[in-house]
């Protein structure tokens, strides 16, 4: 298996559920688009991961795909089982819903400072991103994963999207989401993925 990879993007996720599984990978240190990287995801955005015939070009589908493939490791709920749908539940509303809206507000962070922002599209912008934090707060209420008695991909997933919260102070209101996202970065695969 082959992850093209670089630090603070949406390749630290599957890098991250990688080191869970504990098995062998080769990273790709990705810093160009190269014509080379083209051949494998020609969008040239990351990650990508190569895992013999099949590649897979998209953080979600990758971390669908190795928790299924390494079903020993126990980090997705067996198929069949009642934990399974809110398992896909919580990995798509992850990615289909918080993730937007955070990279809205890390987009804003990140704009010129002479972009003005209507005081009104301000206020939209934290009233769905207040829905979708409750949401999720409710869900996993005092619980310390979000699926069973057990970590998950999609703790990965949801941990790795609050964990960008967090660090756009988004999640002041939130307690328990940001002791959860306090606890699961304090995993010793999480420390391995960030580290360079």
């Amino acid at each position: 298996m082959k992850l093209y990879f670089a630090p603070r993007t949406r390749a630290v996720r599957p890098r991250w559920l990688l080191e869970e599984l504990g098995v062998p990978y080769e990273l790709v240190r990705q810093q160009d688009i190269t014509p080379e990287y083209l051949a494998v995801h020609p969008l040239g955005e990351l990650p990508a991961l190569v895992d013999g015939d099949v590649t897979l070009l998209d953080s979600l589908s990758i971390c669908l795909h190795l928790a299924d493939r390494f079903p020993q490791k126990q980090l997705a709920p067996p198929v069949g089982s009642p934990e399974r749908g809110p398992y896909y539940g919580w990995m798509a509303f992850a990615e289909l819903r918080l993730d937007p809206v955070v990279m809205e507000f890390y987009r804003d962070a990140r704009s010129p400072p002479e972009r003005e922002v209507s005081d009104g599209t301000a206020a939209q912008a934290r009233a769905r991103l207040t829905a979708v934090l409750d949401f999720i707060d409710r869900g996993l209420g005092d619980r310390e994963f979000l699926v069973g008695e057990a970590f998950t991909a999609a703790d990965v997933v949801m941990a790795s999207i609050l964990h960008l919260a967090h660090t756009l102070m988004l999640l002041e209101r939130h307690p328990r989401l940001l002791e959860y996202v306090r606890r699961h970065s304090q995993r010793p695969a999480v420390r391995r993925a960030v580290a360079g």
